[in-house]
């Protein structure tokens, strides 16, 4: 883009200032011809010639200065037309301040006096040339060097005495080092000083790197001095500028000072990044020594960049800076800025929508995009690859701050403060999150790798229609959209519904629902509803967990603590490697860890006829506890341990009483025993006696113990051992019935120490 417009600047400014001095040039010499020159011509030099002289030169000065000089080496005038010839005519122009030496030369030129006309038999050259040192040396003294004058050269020139007009039909060209050009047709009003190029106005750079200018029509006026020209259109390699219509204002030095395009102003340039640039306006600020200061684009611009990343954009107004070597600096975008980034190809990546007030851009050597920052109201909108637009995620902020790289793909974003983030999906809930700060990092194909959130973070999911809200705290959140998850460090705090948990990391997979918490995981179930059937989860209590490490699912309600948990609710309490606990059904399964020490052990509080707690203390290698069935079932060898009782079997399964129900002999609480069966190696002791059998069945109403298989056998240490098919006993005095065969029961006391 630089150097398009510089291009554009430099050519149709030399176009219009060459033409204008060619024409101004004959003006001068055909208006002072026919007042000097023909007059001192003498009157008789024979039949049809009616004056003539040899070696003719004219000047005229002013205030001391020599304005110009005219030499012709012969003037006639004929006699039956009335008209006279100049012949190889040399006009020099030195100015008003000395500054010039401009030249002017033909061969051959024919004044009317009748009609006025002084017209050019043939062609025409001008040599236009500065004279820095003039001012400072004798009057009409030569440059000392010319430097590259400009030539211009035309014919079939016709200048009209009266009414100070001058015209041609005929081909206009001019040459300078670095161009040459041409226009068909000009007319020239001196005394409204201005010029008129008629078509064909084509301007070509000789140079590297081939540049053309050309133009339907163009005016070149005073006051201000300037140059409009209609149907422009500048190519230069890969470079295209077009308008209706562009305006040159020129400064006292003839020098380009601004430029205003206007009339579908476009601008292109083709290659890997290519871009297209439309506007209604567009005007452009030179500095003296020909470098591009500024320019703005007004009234609604559209700009398109091709590549691997396109870029479409949008605002009201652009401004450019323009550094060394007329390269953009900054470009500011204003008045409603849209600006879209994607993707094509096989790879698609997230589209990226950036809209702002008014968004800052600095450029790298005028050719890619090194940072933007946006100024007012910012939104940051980022689309998947899919073709579904209605899922996005929006991001909102006080000001963002975007950079890319050399290929002018979006490299990183930061917004700050006041930073808000809403994830919308089809079907679901939206998803909101707010913080202090936002840094997102995008990969070399446009995707978003990370999006992290700094300070203050707080993320809000509403209830889906049957489900629970979730909510969450944190000082840092890091989401990763390949993964879907989003991690919060710095004291997480989650609420899902009743469920809380906090750790020093949580890890929540927005796509399924899941949580990962490490470090320090501690879980409370709140807002639970009392079990009238349940019991040891039954009260409306808290239940609490611990653990190293927790996955929770949120379909179904299921968590899994691991690395060492403990559970607990009210009085009753279980520990294990590993609890997965079931809040909807409020299920536990507590098992030990594979190359992990450590069992299952499981607190239950008994309460006696007096109301006093009495703890019992199972341990296992795995627990199974539905509070709906009311059963706890042990496996993998199981320890339980009473006041005075020890109970050792393979596995057991304990049923318990309803919540508040009570028995005879008990007071209501939680985690009454109801009944115990156990199995495989089962093993009783008590103070004073020692029971083995496979099957052992307790009932807590009666206190009464069964044993089967084995066969059982009681030890008592005064009485002996004792041995049946069956064998009862009971907690509550030392009664023993031993059954065998056919045989009647038999009934035996033994001593138990109270």
């Amino acid at each position: 883009m630089p150097l398009t417009v510089s291009r554009l600047r430099f050519w149709f400014a030399t176009a219009a200032i060459f033409l204008a001095v060619v024409v101004a040039g004959f003006y001068f010499y055909g208006r002072l011809r026919a007042r000097y020159a023909l007059s001192q011509v003498p009157k008789q030099l024979g039949v049809d010639i009616q004056q003539s002289t040899q070696g003719f030169t004219l000047s005229k000065s002013e205030a001391g200065h020599t304005l110009f000089t005219i030499h012709a080496s012969k003037a006639v005038q004929y006699k039956e037309s009335g008209k006279a010839e100049l012949r190889d005519v040399s006009v020099i122009v030195y100015g008003r301040q000395s500054n010039r030496y401009d030249q002017i030369y033909g061969s051959d030129f024919e004044y009317d006096p009748q009609s006025g006309d002084v017209t050019a038999k043939g062609e025409v050259h001008i040599d236009l040339e500065g004279n820095a040192e003039g001012p400072i040396k004798p009057d009409q003294a030569a440059p000392a060097e010319l430097k590259n004058p400009v030539h211009l050269k035309t014919s079939g020139l016709v200048f009209n005495a009266k009414t100070g007009l001058a015209s041609t039909n005929e081909r206009i060209e001019f040459r300078v080092p670095q161009a040459n050009g041409y226009a068909t047709g000009a007319s020239y009003d001196s005394k409204a000083a201005t010029l008129t190029l008629g078509s064909h106005i084509v301007v070509s750079a000789t140079g590297p790197g081939a540049t053309q200018f050309t133009a339907n029509h163009a005016v070149i006026a005073k006051g201000p001095n300037r140059a409009v020209f209609q149907g422009v259109r500048v190519a230069r390699e890969n470079n295209t500028f077009a308008s209706d219509e562009l305006i040159a204002y020129l400064r006292d030095d003839n020098t380009v000072e601004h430029i205003v395009a206007t009339g579908n102003v476009h601008a292109t340039s083709k290659g890997a990044t290519g871009a297209d640039l439309q506007a209604p306006r567009g005007d452009a600020w030179i500095t003296a020594n020909n470098q591009l200061k500024s320019a703005v684009f007004t009234g609604g611009v559209r700009i398109n960049a091709s590549g691997e990343q396109p870029i479409n954009a949008t605002a009201g107004k652009v401004d450019i800076a323009f550094g060394s070597n007329s390269r953009a600096d900054r470009v500011i975008a204003s008045d409603g800025v849209k600006l879209l980034q994607q993707s094509h190809g096989a790879k698609p990546s997230n589209a990226v929508e950036v809209s702002a007030a008014a968004i800052n851009f600095e450029l790298n050597d005028g050719r890619s995009l090194h940072q933007a920052v946006t100024s007012g109201a910012a939104q940051v909108t980022v689309l998947p690859p899919a073709a579904d637009q209605n899922a996005r995620t929006v991001a909102t902020a006080g000001q963002f701050q975007a950079r890319f790289n050399r290929q002018n793909r979006l490299e990183q974003l930061v917004g700050a403060p006041d930073v808000k983030v809403v994830s919308y999906e089809p079907g679901k809930p939206d998803k909101t999150s707010t913080s202090d700060r936002l840094e997102a990092t995008f990969s070399v194909s446009g995707n978003i790798e990370t999006l992290v959130q700094d300070g203050r973070f707080h993320y809000l999911e509403p209830a889906s229609p049957g489900g629970s809200s979730r909510e969450a705290w944190a000082d840092r959140a890091t989401y990763a959209p390949q993964t879907g998850a989003l991690t919060l460090t710095g004291s997480p705090r989650v609420i899902d519904g009743g469920l809380t948990t906090t750790a020093d990391s949580i890890r929540l997979e927005r796509q399924s629902g899941d949580a990962l918490g490490t470090g320090n995981v501690k879980t409370t179930y709140s807002e639970l509803k009392p079990q009238p059937k349940g019991a040891v989860l039954a009260s409306s209590d808290p239940i609490h967990v611990t653990a190293p490490s927790v996955r929770a699912s949120r379909n179904g309600g299921v968590a899994i603590y691991s690395g060492g948990a403990r559970l607990w609710q009210d009085a009753s309490i279980i520990q294990a490697p590993v609890i997965e606990f079931n809040r909807e059904q409020r299920k536990i399964v507590a098992k030990t860890a594979e190359q992990s020490a450590g069992a299952v052990i499981t607190t239950f509080v008994q309460l006696d006829d007096k109301g006093n707690s009495t703890p019992v203390s199972i341990r296992s290698a795995q627990l199974t506890y539905t509070d709906a069935e009311r059963l706890a079932r042990f496996d993998g060898g199981v320890a339980i341990r009473g006041a005075d009782t020890t109970l050792l079997a393979d596995h057991a399964d304990v049923y318990l009483l309803e919540q508040g129900q009570k028995t005879a002999k008990s007071s209501a609480g939680p985690s009454q025993v109801d009944k115990i069966v156990a199995e495989g190696h089962v093993a009783i002791q008590q103070p004073t006696r020692r029971a083995t059998g496979e099957k052992l069945v307790y009932t807590a109403a009666e206190g009464k113990f069964t044993l089967t298989g084995g066969p059982p056998s009681i030890f008592d240490a005064e009485r002996g051992k004792i041995t049946g098919d069956s064998l009862t006993f009971f907690s509550r005095d030392d009664k023993v019935v031993a059954e065998s065969g056919n045989a009647s029961p038999t009934v035996t006391r033994t001593r138990i120490t109270r």
